[in-house]
């Protein structure tokens, strides 16, 4: 703005004023018109989000009316309690895959090393109520890649169990891993100050000697445990199990191997197994998922219990893997 000749210096002053006025409230009504369209924005994309997201919570969306589907639980990773393999997720699913009334069959597809002996425990007692109590419905196990040790304890719960070639099955034993730092501390010049109320509290320390009766003790421990696998085999698989020296040895084999055992019955996908073994070709997931929330909390507090363990070598239970 230039000053014309005979304004006077307040008029001049004034006008400038109101011209910085006005510049202002045109930048910050901009300056909302923006504000209002991100967030409008950022309002439709996760609205967007949701509506993506929900259909995978909920069983069954999507299914025609009045078509029978084959339910689907999957039993993805290690098996333990803080894991999506644990036992009230999969337990979860399957309740609601059994109770869904167009359910026709039930396929446990299974890609797990093992874990918990408990939680794989649950799961197995679960799949033998369910099937007492909706007896029309089979349940069958489909692996994967692997299903061995705490994987194969829930797949022997099913009426029969397909693989893929490949696949590898087995791994019926059971472990407790730990380790001894007791020379590298002694090189150290580091001393172990274990204090314990009980005469074997300190059982299976890693930071002092191993006994033989440590060793014998844990050794008797996983033998009943290991005992207990061996049966739950037994009964699921009956006389289609041929069984030789090296069946509970935790030797673990193909699937094409497994099914002359009698580790297993066929080879089949899920896909062939929901198509010509319980002929309902449609296949709808029921495996209960996690919120965001749920799964971070879960994430952060499974970290800091692992890193923990980890420093005190010794892992909190016996595994079966």
């Amino acid at each position: 703005m230039t000053k014309q000749e005979g304004d006077s210096p307040e008029k001049w002053e004034r006008d400038i004023v109101k011209k910085l006025a006005f510049s202002a409230i045109t930048e910050q009504r901009r300056s909302r018109r923006w504000g209002i369209f991100f967030k409008f924005l950022m309002f439709a994309y996760l609205i967007t989000l949701l509506v993506l997201w929900i259909p995978d919570q909920l069983p069954g969306t999507g299914l025609k009316t009045g078509d029978k589907h084959t339910a689907l639980v999957e039993v993805k990773g290690i098996i333990a309690d803080d894991t999506e393999a644990s036992a009230d997720n999969v337990i979860s699913g399957l309740r609601d895959a059994f109770e869904d009334k167009k359910t026709k069959g039930v396929i446990l597809r299974i890609n797990s090393p093992g874990g918990s002996p408990v939680q794989a425990g649950y799961i197995n007692d679960e799949i033998h109520r369910l099937k007492k109590k909706h007896p029309d419905i089979p349940v069958y196990a489909v692996v994967s890649d692997l299903c061995a040790s705490g994987g194969y304890y829930i797949a022997v719960g099913a009426d029969e169990i397909y693989v893929d070639k490949a696949s590898i099955i087995g791994s019926i034993g059971v472990l407790m891993s730990s380790f001894g730092l007791v020379e590298g501390m002694e090189n150290l010049g580091v001393e172990r100050r274990l204090i314990t109320a009980g005469e074997h509290k300190g059982i299976m320390d890693p930071f002092s000697p191993a006994e033989d009766f440590d060793r014998d003790y844990i050794k008797r421990m996983l033998e009943k445990i290991h005992q207990q696998f061996i049966a739950v085999v037994r009964e699921g698989r009956g006389d289609r199990l041929k069984e030789n020296e090296e069946t509970f040895s935790g030797l673990f084999w193909t699937g094409e191997e497994s099914v002359e055992m009698g580790l297993a019955d066929a080879l089949g996908s899920s896909s062939y197994v929901a198509r010509d073994v319980i002929e309902a070709e449609e296949i709808v997931d029921f495996t209960a998922k996690e919120d965001i929330v749920e799964r971070l909390a879960k994430r952060l507090g499974a970290g800091a219990a692992s890193s923990l363990s980890r420093i005190w070598g010794v892992t909190a239970a016996p595994q079966i893997r």
